[in-house]
């Protein structure tokens, strides 16, 4: 094995514990993706049990499920898992069992999308009232803030039950949590509005609720935003702030990524300059100056020495991967052995909204059913599929759900 070999296995390979007592067996996670197959009743389907299933197959030491609802008031989309009281749990534990094979941890991503709830199954709500081009919600009353923490508490209480190694909370991309801490989004005169301290509390009483339920060793961790990336949005000296208020908390894991998708804003996956290069890369190598709490780095890693470079550095204790691990499932074996062969990115002639997307979200379809290798879509069918099987998602949600 040549050295270079040597040293990416080393860095790359070495196991990570984490604050609960919990470890990792290794630094490349395949970060948390809208994946959109759940059956359209919020229950696990076998495709995606066995899209979890090949991650951990992989050599992934953790996989995190996407969007995962702790109520079905407020979805992403209609592919989404729910962990509500009366969840298929059989189904959840498959899918947690296949997902943790070869030593990997499986831990749902819980949120609420807020405003970007799905309108066509959903009444959006977020922390304050908003009325701009392609976004309206109402804003939530007290009542409503005061609920969350024992939601997501009694949803993480069933991915535990259900046999899931951990949860991460979802305060990033402009969900509802990332919403209370954007200045932009959360205009409330009241004790959740208004400083840093104050827009963060509702996510600290939650995760406070989230660890009374599961316990001190069951891992908790939280996907924030390093900025929002829109004018009067959360600040990277704000995010900091965050972290700091992280560090008194019960979080095993910081995985920091950043922008939202909201109408017209730059999107989640893309940098925040020009650069090539994993994105964040100076704001995490910042928060772990603050914090003890392990830090997790997601977006723009393109190959293995990117990844091997924001170890050794000291930016990150973990990477988190998304679209490299959609290109390629094993892609964590692949960069642990002796080839190091790096993922390679379709190049798309054509810029059709939401296609890019859409194409990976069906990628990862081609990859629950073992038939990657024959995926050949062009955007437009990808999109086209993708918007078909949403349509069709929200008959059966509505039906299960109204």
């Amino acid at each position: 094995m040549a050295q270079e070999d040597q040293n990416a296995k080393a860095t790359l390979g070495q196991s990570l514990t984490l604050p609960c007592g919990g470890q990792l067996k290794n630094r490349l996670v395949k970060s948390a993706m809208s994946d959109s197959l759940g059956d359209g009743e919020g229950n696990a389907t076998n495709a995606q049990i066995r899209l979890y299933e090949r991650w951990a197959e992989g050599g992934a030491a953790l996989s995190v499920i996407g969007e995962v609802q702790a109520t079905p008031l407020f979805p992403e989309k209609p592919g989404n898992l729910v962990l509500a009281p009366d969840a298929d749990l059989e189904a959840l534990s498959k899918l947690a069992s296949r997902g943790s094979a070869n030593g990997a941890q499986i831990w749902p991503q819980l949120g609420h999308a807020g405003a970007l709830s799905h309108r066509p199954i959903s009444r959006p709500k977020g922390p304050s009232p908003l009325s701009v081009e392609g976004l309206k919600c109402e804003g939530m009353t007290v009542a409503d803030i005061e609920e969350l923490p024992g939601t997501f508490a009694q949803a993480a209480i069933l991915a535990q039950e259900a046999g899931f190694g951990g949860v991460q909370l979802h305060a990033g991309h402009g969900f509802l949590f990332s919403q209370f801490l954007s200045p932009l989004f959360n205009q409330r005169k009241d004790n959740y509005g208004g400083s840093v301290a104050n827009r963060f509390r509702v996510i600290g009483e939650t995760i406070d609720s989230v660890r009374r339920a599961v316990g001190p060793a069951f891992p908790v961790g939280i996907r924030i935003n390093a900025t929002d990336k829109l004018v009067g949005g959360l600040t990277e000296e704000e995010a900091l702030e965050v972290v700091e208020l992280l560090a008194k908390a019960s979080i095993d894991l910081i995985d920091v990524s950043g922008g939202t998708y909201f109408p017209g804003a730059p999107s989640s996956s893309e940098g925040t300059s020009s650069s090539s290069g994993p994105y964040f890369l100076d704001f995490a190598r910042r928060a772990k100056a603050i914090t003890t709490i392990p830090i997790m780095l997601t977006g723009g890693f393109k190959n293995r020495k990117e990844a091997v470079s924001a170890i050794e550095t000291g930016a990150a204790d973990a990477v988190g991967l998304a679209r490299s691990m959609a290109l390629n499932p094993s892609l964590a074996k692949t960069w642990l052995g002796g080839t190091g062969i790096d993922p390679d990115f379709p190049r798309f002639e054509t810029t059709t909204p939401g296609g890019v997307t859409a194409w990976y979200s069906m990628r990862l379809t081609a990859i629950g059913g073992d038939a990657e290798a024959d995926f050949e879509k062009s955007l437009e069918e990808a999109l086209a599929d993708y918007e078909k099987r949403d349509a069709e998602r929200c008959v059966r949600w509505q039906k299960r759900f109204t």
